[in-house]
C-alpha cells in the first residue's frame, strides 16, 4: 500500500479530517483485510479497509478511490472482492456507515438502516 497516498485521500474525508498517517497505518495493521486497487502503471487507485472476526461480523471502512477514477465500478468491485473473500465466508452481519455513497453499495445488497429487513430497532451506535 502506498500510504502516503492512502493518508492524503483519508485526511481530505468528512469521516477522518485531518487523521494522522500513523493512525492510518495502525488501523490498517489492526484490520482483517486491506486492499488497494492499482492502474497499469502500478499506482495506487483505490483502498479499502474491513475490521471483522472473520466468523460473523464484519465492518467496511475507508473505501475510497482517487478522484481521476471515481465512477468507474473501482469502489464497488473492492467491495465486492471483500464480500466474496472466502475468508468471510461465514460472515453474515456486515455493516458500513456513508454520507454520500448509497448507490456504490446498495447494487451490492447493502440497506439503510432504517429499512426493516436491516432490523433498525436492533441497533445502537455509540460515538466518541
Amino acid at each position: 500500500m502506498d500510504f502516503a497516498r492512502v493518508h492524503a485521500w483519508l485526511a481530505a474525508t468528512y469521516w477522518t479530517p485531518g487523521i494522522a498517517r500513523e493512525t492510518v497505518e495502525r488501523a490498517a495493521q489492526h484490520s482483517a483485510m486491506v486492499i488497494g486497487a492499482f492502474d497499469a502503471d502500478g499506482t495506487q487507485i483505490g483502498y479499502a479497509r474491513l475490521v471483522s472476526d472473520n466468523t460473523r461480523f464484519a465492518y467496511l471502512c475507508d473505501v475510497i478511490v482517487d478522484d481521476a477514477h471515481r465512477g468507474e465500478g473501482i469502489g464497488r468491485a473492492m467491495v465486492r472482492h471483500l464480500l466474496e473473500h472466502p475468508e468471510f465466508a461465514t460472515v453474515r452481519t456486515w455493516t458500513l456507515a456513508t454520507r454520500d455513497a448509497h448507490t456504490v453499495y446498495a447494487p451490492l445488497g447493502f440497506l439503510p438502516v432504517v429499512d426493516p429487513v436491516s432490523r433498525p430497532d436492533d441497533w445502537m451506535v455509540l460515538r466518541r
